[in-house]
């Protein structure tokens, strides 16, 4: 079985910072590539600040945290991963950029080298298709945000070999994740649970049934949610939850699946949430506030 010791991800963004920081404490070498050089040295800047915060709740020791950092390198290229046993996509959650990533890096890649998806919705059996190790490809998809969340989704795609899934299993589990295996279906488990769900709360809100504050405030009083499922989704990006119901739509042809027209509005208002800072709330005072 494959040793894994070094980890290269593409994409530093919230979740490639997260998957970096989670996978050098736990000791392996990371490298982190990123087509803008300033998002790399973002994410560096984020890791550090994360492990300095566990020191002040003495989750870990400064030791700890400075050998995490010397386990973190930055990567210019693509063809500076050559030398991972693990390669993880953590681009944004879009068919074609995945695609192009996965094509343009297997041929730096070595032979038993394995690539992985954190996609949080699409077909790994199409995004292997285009790289050049069907049978070494697999779906990790990680929780945000990931130093946080305890579960890792494992999808094998129709071609991955029996051990690409066993070695996927056994380094989540080395993160200090619990992993749930799910079929190659749109959004898999807690996306086609959670996205949908927030799909409705804002039909809810479209449909008048209920203010932001009203939803929100219901859902986590009544049903025991720490999030409101509209805070959640300015949470998650709300282009990124229209993408994942439209995957779902298109996928299953189903019409429950079909976006809430208020979510499009605001993804194309440019008001995707707490990254954009507005959303269905508005995040650029002291304290949010609904935006209807």
């Amino acid at each position: 079985m494959t040793n894994i010791k070094s980890v290269g991800i593409i994409g530093a963004g919230q979740m490639g910072a997260g998957i970096a920081q989670v996978c050098a404490q736990a000791g392996y070498t990371v490298l982190l590539h990123d087509q803008k050089v300033e998002a790399v040295h973002a994410a560096l800047e984020k890791i550090n600040k994360g492990l300095n915060r566990l020191i002040e709740k003495e989750a870990i020791t400064p030791d700890d945290a400075k050998a995490s950092m010397g386990r973190l390198q930055p990567a210019a290229s693509a063809h500076d991963l050559k030398d991972c046993d693990l390669v993880i996509e953590a681009a944004t959650e879009n068919e074609e950029i995945k695609k192009a990533i996965f094509k343009s890096v297997s041929e730096h890649l070595k032979p038993d080298a394995i690539l992985a998806s954190n996609t949080s919705s699409i077909s790994i059996t199409r995004l292997a298709a285009a790289s050049d190790r069907p049978g070494k490809f697999i779906g990790l998809h990680f929780m945000n945000p990931v130093p946080v969340m305890k579960l890792v989704e494992i999808i094998r795609g129709i071609a991955t070999e029996p051990e690409t899934y066993q070695i996927a299993v056994e380094f989540a589990q080395s993160l200090g994740k619990i992993t749930a295996n799910s079929e190659d279906y749109p959004a898999f488990i807690v996306n086609r649970i959670l996205i949908p769900m927030i799909n409705e709360a804002i039909y809810t809100l479209y449909e008048g049934v209920g203010t932001v504050d009203a939803i929100d405030t219901a859902l986590k009083l009544g049903a025991n949610h720490p999030m409101g499922p509209l805070e959640l989704g300015d949470f998650i990006g709300l282009d990124t939850v229209l993408a994942i119901m439209e995957m779902l739509h298109d996928g299953l042809a189903d019409s429950k699946y079909r976006p809430c027209p208020l979510l499009v509005k605001y993804v194309e208002a440019g008001w995707l949430g707490r990254k954009t800072g507005r959303g269905f709330y508005d995040y650029r005072g002291e304290k949010p506030v609904p935006t209807r």
